[in-house]
């Protein structure tokens, strides 16, 4: 499918993709439920991920979810999603979600996490993906992390492997 060999992080992001919370989205507490924002964090990562390699891609890892603050109702969940490194058929994808009081034009940072996806071609092997040009400092400090998060996540897993009968 993708030919293309290299891609800027803007050419697959989300910037700014909103959700009204509703009084069925929230918890016990009277809050948005977390299920339902990671839901939506792990759909539109898909999304970036997608237009970034050009194939299907499947959800492979999530490194971590923070959140920060509770959204609660009638808050606009706004929701920032960006590649931050490609690998031979991976992806890393970040996702930052602020709330902001439509009434008030209060803002806050409610969630961060980052999700990797491997890209599977038409026989459902990875694929190739391109390689990931940044575009300002910020970028390319998200870029030099992913690497830092993939190396713990690989060391991880071959620790947790001696556990294994």
């Amino acid at each position: 499918m993708s030919q293309i060999t290299t891609k800027s992080v803007s050419d697959s992001s989300i910037e700014g993709h909103v959700y009204k919370v509703f009084p069925n989205d929230l918890n016990a507490h009277g809050t948005a439920f977390g299920g339902m924002i990671m839901a939506k964090c792990d759909r539109l990562s898909l999304v970036v991920a997608e237009r970034h390699s050009g194939y299907v891609c499947v959800t492979a890892s999530v490194d971590s979810i923070h959140f920060m603050a509770p959204a609660k109702e009638n808050d606009t969940l706004i929701f920032k999603v960006s590649i931050n490194r490609a690998w031979g058929s991976s992806m890393e994808v970040g996702v930052k979600v602020e709330a902001e009081n439509s009434y008030t034009g209060d803002n806050k940072h409610i969630l961060s996490a980052y999700f990797t996806f491997v890209a599977l071609d038409e026989n459902n092997k990875p694929a190739k993906v391109p390689s990931l040009i940044t575009e300002s400092a910020i970028q390319e400090r998200r870029f030099q992390q992913a690497a830092v998060r993939r190396e713990a996540r690989l060391q991880t897993i071959e620790k947790l492997k001696s556990y294994e009968s």
